[in-house]
């Protein structure tokens, strides 16, 4: 595949930071409409959105210097290199800072909490599914071994150094199946959106459906460095989607159950 997307001078543009580029601002205008069909403060999901964005983005990159400052010390042009490593741990750590940003920032504005949680269930679907689509052309995230006629064959060493590929063997496109899951939760969840009668209910599907995304397209991709749990039977990210799926579960349930108790308190 292409790691490198193309050059500028000596300057390199690579693929996975490129889709990853697109997918924020797809996500960002996606956003944008997502809010007017909620009616909620357009200017405030903007803000939210781009100020968790970049908590995110902080986080990761202090979680990379950390975990990197002997050989820092040594070699500071590294930092440098340090935007073209990608591991799960990192997405985590964003993931946490972004969701922090977002509640703190809502609070403060005193936007509804899940209602902007709806808003941007969507928009989120969609950026990873462009995450993704950077990542098989980088090779970050490779699925295994297999033999099946759509496999794909990195040979470009830079997928090697960046993201530790193995070259010249034919690997599942686990990265092409996670992105397709995320687009069509994307698409399910702008359909569902004006159909939703209960502020959460969309963060709650979008949760379910990301866990169950992830947790099942981690069969086909390489454990290498995810994190083996319970003797290999799970992995880090396939925990952290459990804990998602469940985190959804419990916020429909609690819709359900507070609308039981409205529509009895009202009989």
């Amino acid at each position: 595949m292409h790691p490198v997307l193309f050059h500028i001078g000596a300057f390199l543009i690579p693929a996975y930071g490129a889709s990853a580029a697109i997918g924020v601002l797809l996500a960002l205008f996606l956003a944008q409409h997502t809010a007017r069909v909620a009616g909620l403060n357009v200017g405030q999901v903007w803000n939210l959105s781009v100020l968790s964005l970049f908590a995110a983005l902080v986080a990761q990159r202090l979680l990379l210097v950390a975990m990197n400052l002997g050989d820092l010390r040594h070699h500071p042009a590294w930092v440098l290199a340090l935007a073209m490593v990608h591991h799960p741990l990192l997405a985590a750590a964003g993931a946490l800072a972004g969701t922090g940003c977002t509640a703190i920032y809502a609070w403060r504005r005193k936007m509804p909490l899940r209602a902007t949680a709806d808003v941007l269930a969507a928009p989120l679907a969609l950026g990873l599914a462009f995450e993704q689509l950077g990542a098989l052309l980088a090779g970050s995230g490779y699925g295994t071994e297999t033999t099946v006629r759509w496999a794909v064959t990195y040979s470009n060493p830079l997928a090697a150094i960046w993201s530790g590929t193995p070259l010249g063997i034919p690997l599942q496109p686990v990265q092409a199946y996670t992105a397709m899951a995320f687009f069509t939760l994307a698409i399910c969840l702008l359909v569902w959106q004006p159909a939703t009668q209960r502020a959460g209910d969309l963060a709650g599907m979008g949760l379910m459906g990301g866990g169950v995304a992830v947790y099942i397209t981690e069969l086909w991709r390489d454990s290498e460095g995810r994190g083996a749990m319970l003797n290999g039977a799970l992995d880090g990210p396939q925990l952290g989607a459990i804990a998602l799926v469940m985190a959804g579960a419990l916020l429909l349930l609690e819709h359900k159950n507070r609308g039981a108790r409205n529509e009895a308190g009202n009989v």
